[in-house]
């Protein structure tokens, strides 16, 4: 802008200079009749006034442009602050889509990262280490698990029977039997002491009934992030016209119902299982409140049946009353986690409290989806293609690994779960060949790429529910075999700190293989390790 105002302003004084007025007629040094140089000056005058025109244009021009400009900025920030509005939004209500920037906890205070990042696809392995590793930390477990299984097997059967002679048959929850899931019940155990899982299901007295709401089920209203939950409600009798009229008609004196006797309704009158069993002002069953139930029950129970065996039983966690402890007099010790569930209407599937490893959710009337008795059966259609196959041994190692690092680093949000799951989605994946025992280093590597993956896109989906891969002779539900993909990943995402610890713990994990499974493989004296194998790569 100011260059053209200093242009101007010497046009206009180049002109006063050079006009002809600006010299006295007087002057005897410019005769008047030299018509030749009165025609100069004149054209020398239109040249300026030419310059000074086209100048003024250009001005006015800047100006405009100026002008142009301003309203250019003003549309750029609506424009930009738009684009903010509508990215915010997508990051808040996709965040299992759209990669979310998480906090870096491997940087220090000067901004350098103080871990570099390490591909599992580039993993140092062995076969012959990863053999003698194999034979010498899980072949032992083999008889022992098989022992274990049949000492808590008949344990729990005599457990649950004592608990059904201590509930009121007429007015308490009925106890079914229970269904053992978990590394003990599936072949691949790989810590001490031994650890064993059992879900026990659960049903309401007669005439009271359940009634599901499953979280991937689209036509039921639950949050995104409980889409691996379900709700359950407790129906009274009497609530449609498929219950007992009994309940909710008075049929006098001399008529009595052939299902269900005065007696059974009164009790139930009085004991009123929806202000006991659900959560305050709902019919939805309130999972505090069965914890609390199953607790007092198994501790009656114990206490009948104690002076049968010689161990102590001891709660382990008082928030999840079916963590129990064994202790023999000898010192060695099992695990047993029994958990109450309500089996979904007539399939296998389970609405259970809590997982052993999870709590992640804390709503007291959203239960957990568990579908471990089909991912089992998987588990065991998959392994009858594959006789002699390295699956379950690149669990095994994952598993072990984990647990290593657990001790190390401690506790992070990852599980075994999430590595049986990576597993399963692998075996559904590749060809039966290509799981020969020869190439367990390249399968591993695989396992631990697929988990690192999931890691860095922030999804893990489940491997049953809406997966079209599922054979049909696992008998899926339909409502969970056409539903939606669940993400794992989805309700660890939501709490940042405890993702990015996930991540850091996994990427230290693999840091670790190779170190790991050579100081827990045997060697001999000189330091060589024997080959089982061949050197025959099939990949």
């Amino acid at each position: 802008m100011q260059g053209p105002i200093v242009r101007v302003c010497m046009v206009v004084v180049a002109a006063i200079l050079n006009h002809p007025l600006l010299f006295p007629n007087e002057n005897t040094t410019i005769p008047e009749e030299d018509d030749k140089l009165l025609t100069r000056m004149k054209e020398h005058q239109e040249k300026l006034e030419a310059e000074q025109k086209r100048l003024e244009q250009e001005i006015s021009q800047t100006e405009t442009a100026l002008i142009d400009d301003d309203q250019e900025s003003y549309s750029w920030y609506f424009w930009s602050t738009l684009c903010l509005v509508i990215f915010f939004t997508i990051e808040v209500c996709r965040q299992d889509i759209i990669p979310i920037e998480m906090p870096d906890s491997m940087e220090d205070e000067d901004g350098d990262s103080s871990a570099e990042y390490l591909s599992a696809k580039t993993v140092a392995l062995d076969k012959g280490v990863l053999s003698n590793f194999c034979k010498t930390h899980f072949h032992p477990f083999i008889h022992e698990s098989r022992r274990v299984r049949e000492f808590i097997e008949g344990f729990a059967d005599d457990l649950l029977e004592a608990l059904r002679s201590v509930c009121d048959r007429d007015s308490d929850l009925e106890v079914e039997d229970f269904v053992g899931i978990g590394s003990m019940f599936e072949s691949w155990r790989v810590s001490k002491p031994p650890t064993c899982d059992l879900i026990v299901p659960f049903a309401p007295p007669r005439p009271f009934r359940f009634q599901f709401q499953l979280g991937c089920d689209p036509s039921t209203e639950i949050p995104l992030d409980l889409q691996g939950c379900g709700r359950i409600e407790l129906i009274k009798p009497g609530r449609n016209g498929t219950d007992c009229l009994c309940g909710s008609t008075n049929l006098g004196d001399d008529m009595l119902c052939l299902l269900h006797n005065r007696n059974e309704s009164e009790r139930l009158e009085e004991h009123t299982l929806v202000e006991l069993l659900c959560e305050k002002n709902t019919s939805y069953l309130s999972k505090d409140e069965i914890m609390r139930w199953f607790q007092i029950s198994v501790s009656k129970a114990w206490g009948q049946i104690s002076h049968k065996y010689d161990f102590e039983l001891a709660f382990r966690n008082l928030d999840f009353p079916g963590a129990l402890k064994i202790r023999f007099r000898s010192g060695k010790t099992v695990t047993l986690n029994i958990t109450p569930a309500v089996q979904f209407e007539d399939t296998d599937a389970y609405l259970i409290s809590h997982f052993p490893s999870d709590t992640s959710n804390s709503s007291d009337i959203h239960w957990q989806l568990s579908l471990t008795v089909y991912e089992k059966n998987l588990l065991k259609h998959l392994a009858k293609r594959l006789p002699n196959s390295c699956h379950v041994h690149c669990l095994q190692i994952v598993s072990f690994l984990h647990k290593k690092q657990t001790a190390l680093t401690g506790r992070s949000a990852f599980s075994n779960y999430h590595i049986k799951t990576a597993l399963l989605h692998l075996l559904l994946s590749k060809c039966p060949a290509m799981w020969q025992p020869q190439n367990l280093d390249h399968r591993l590597r695989d396992l631990l790429s697929f988990l690192q993956q999931s890691l860095e896109e922030k999804r893990l989906y489940h491997v049953v529910v809406g997966n079209p891969c599922i054979p049909e002779e696992i008998l899926v539900p339909k409502i969970i075999r056409t539903a939606e993909p669940i993400n794992l990943f989805r309700p660890l995402v939501l709490q940042r700190h405890v993702y990015a610890k996930m991540e850091e713990h996994f990427q230290e994990m693999v840091k670790n293989t190779s170190v790991l499974v050579q100081e827990y493989s045997p060697h001999f004296s000189n330091g060589y390790v024997r080959h089982e194998f061949s050197s025959t790569d099939q990949t």
